[in-house]
């Protein structure tokens, strides 16, 4: 999600453009998209304010409720998948979530629920020393 541009951004904004600068010179000595200067301008104007307008409070997960019960379940049980989690989650607590809410859960506690440190990305194929040697020998006879 973006944030709005400081307070103190709009002001000299809103100075340039009652100094007598057009809006959109104005937001081009900023480097503020044209669009921008326009609507704190008209909300200057409207209503006496350019600061920022309140938007949406981020929303808890549903998930927060169940909290203590989810770490507690990956620390019992390290080998779940997000898929095993989602399902136990069903079951037990009658909550319907998907693995991708589950996955930010535990990115927000800082918990690593990674299956078996064994299954790991298959690595890529290198030349073994020897055959490197034997190229160099081969390009230097």
């Amino acid at each position: 999600m973006s944030r709005g541009h400081s307070f103190d951004l709009r002001e000299r904004a809103i100075a340039l453009i009652e100094g007598g600068m057009s809006r959109r010179a104005a937001a081009r000595q900023l480097l503020v998209s044209e669009s921008s200067s326009i609507k704190w301008f008209r909300r200057y104007k409207e209503t006496g304010s350019f600061a920022e307008k309140p938007g949406k409070k981020a929303l808890p997960s549903p998930l927060d409720a169940h909290a203590e019960w989810l770490l507690a379940l990956v620390s019992g049980e390290c080998d779940l998948t997000l898929a095993e989690i989602e399902a136990r989650l069903l079951d037990e607590r009658q909550v319907k979530t998907s693995d991708s809410s589950i996955a930010r859960f535990f990115q927000r506690h800082n918990v690593s629920y990674k299956n078996n440190a064994a299954r790991q990305r298959a690595a890529s194929r290198r030349r073994s020393v020897s055959t490197r040697r034997l190229e160099k020998d081969a390009a230097g006879a």
